[in-house]
């Protein structure tokens, strides 16, 4: 045993895993690894160092210490659920990159032409060194730094681009692009700076790289796409309401489309962004109380019909949200049914903050009490995600949804003068959405429209929702099988 605590000392990293260890084998009625017997605490530690020092003594070849570890931490979280992970050092960059919506880069949007398999630019975001340098949509992506993208590895191209894209800012980064009816390529090189990725999108860009909030015709249809939800979302999508209400919105669709989730906070503060009173969502963990999250009326959004837009890759916290509007009546929802996932995972820092566990430590309900999550167990006629209203259920085939992405895709390009998208798509579960609203806007008022922007100078004296102790609360579901690209 003297030999077994000495490695365990020597060795910090194990020490993040013991109770996530203890918690995977030990009996479910054990109320807390501290209520566990001594004996049996130190014999399962025992176990689990005896193996490793074996491993490490004796098996055929040299053998990395920490991946040792890291693949033993993998094995327990496999036993636990499908959301709970590790981020190990490489992937918590990242992972931080997307809760905190900044990195340091050139500012472009990259994708993978599926048939010329060529790095592709979607589009600059607007206001970055790569827009200021004239990079423009569909530039493919010849060089970076001096190596040839064509040589990346099959299968990481993408990986690859963004890797030698981001870096500190303040660096400058050579890229060489192709573009149509240029016959030498162009090569620019581009300082990067801190890029903050916006969450909140609209309909399409407008002249000068803004984004426009309403569709197209003169009815005054607010329509704003939400991809996943992050640190600054709540504050993007007031923002985009405030420009709305000035510019006279008459009714609303929220695009949660493809939204993975994001931060349980995120999600609280969004959904009382449209509801006066009354329950958001509660939480209940093992050893947590109940917490329930309730709206308040300053800084409400009312007096205009809504609608969310929900497919079946629509989780978490965009769960919680359109739950959150359907059963306060508050919005009606369009679309397919959700992915269906009602737990909460913490992120708990480990190894000084250098890695984490993405731990489920509570589930989730929506105001109603209906059940959200899918069971492994759970069949189709189950009670489980967020089914559309009567009449607004709209499923699209695998075709039709690959069709809707390049449409999307290609509308999200920043169009220079008269230039039109190229692709052409009717999006039958916007129309749907858009046909409630035109019907609700036609109808009589049964009462006069509030003035959502009254109680924007009142503070509001507490969060709309706090995320437990111990690391932020975060719902990322990140085995969704499409992303629109990656930004670099």
């Amino acid at each position: 045993m003297r030999v077994c605590r000495q490695r365990i000392q020597s060795w910090g990293v194990l020490s993040g895993i013991v109770a996530l260890f203890l918690a995977t084998v030990l009996p479910a009625t054990a109320p807390s690894v501290q209520a566990a017997p001594e004996d049996e605490y130190h014999e399962l530690m025992k176990l689990f160092v005896d193996a490793f020092e074996e491993i490490d003594r004796n098996y055929v070849t040299q053998v990395d210490r920490r991946e040792l570890v890291e693949a033993a931490m993998r094995g327990m979280l496999i036993k636990l659920d499908p959301y709970s992970s590790y981020i190990d050092q490489e992937d918590f960059r990242e992972f931080n990159e997307q809760v905190e919506q900044e990195f340091g880069g050139v500012g472009i949007q990259v994708t993978l032409d599926p048939k010329s398999r060529q790095l592709m630019v979607m589009t600059p975001l607007p206001g970055t060194p790569a827009y200021q340098a004239g990079i423009k949509a569909g530039d493919r992506i010849l060089e970076i730094d001096g190596q040839k993208t064509a040589e990346f590895p099959e299968g990481q191209e993408m990986e690859n681009a963004v890797k030698l894209m981001r870096g500190k800012p303040g660096d400058s980064v050579k890229v060489k692009v192709g573009r149509q009816g240029t016959d030498e390529p162009i090569e620019v090189a581009i300082v990067r700076a801190v890029i903050k990725t916006p969450t909140v999108l609209g309909d399409h860009y407008e002249a000068g790289g803004a984004w426009s909030y309403f569709l197209p015709g003169d009815q005054k249809i607010g329509y704003i796409r939400l991809t996943h939800f992050s640190r600054n979302s709540a504050e993007e999508l007031e923002a985009a309401l405030q420009k709305l209400t000035k510019d006279g919105m008459k009714g609303l669709i929220l695009d949660l489309r493809f939204n993975p989730g994001g931060l349980l906070t995120a999600a609280t503060e969004i959904a009382d962004l449209f509801v006066e009173d009354g329950v958001i969502v509660s939480t209940k963990g093992r050893n947590t109380d109940e917490q329930v999250i309730k709206a308040r009326k300053p800084g409400t959004y009312v007096g205009f019909p809504m609608v969310v837009l929900v497919n079946r890759y629509s989780a978490s916290a965009s769960e919680i949200v359109s739950a959150c509007l359907q059963d306060h009546q508050r919005a009606i929802v369009v679309g397919e049914r959700t992915w269906g996932k009602g737990s909460v995972q913490n992120v708990i820092n480990l190894d000084g903050g250098k890695s984490a566990l993405k731990l489920t430590t509570a589930s989730y309900h929506r105001p109603s009490g209906k059940n959200i999550h899918r069971f492994p167990t759970s069949k189709e006629e189950d009670e489980w995600g967020v089914v559309p209203n009567d009449g607004y259920l709209l499923k699209y085939s695998p075709s039709e949804m690959e069709q809707y992405l390049d449409y999307r895709r290609d509308r999200d390009v920043i169009r220079e003068g008269d230039e039109k998208p190229k692709v052409e798509f009717e999006d039958k579960q916007l129309g749907k959405a858009v046909g409630y609203l035109t019907e609700q806007l036609a109808a009589p008022p049964t009462q006069k429209p509030a003035d959502v922007d009254a109680n924007k100078g009142e503070k509001k004296d507490e969060k709309a929702g706090e995320a437990p102790k111990g690391g932020a609360s975060i719902e990322f579901y990140r085995r969704i099988p499409w992303r629109p690209g990656r930004s670099g």
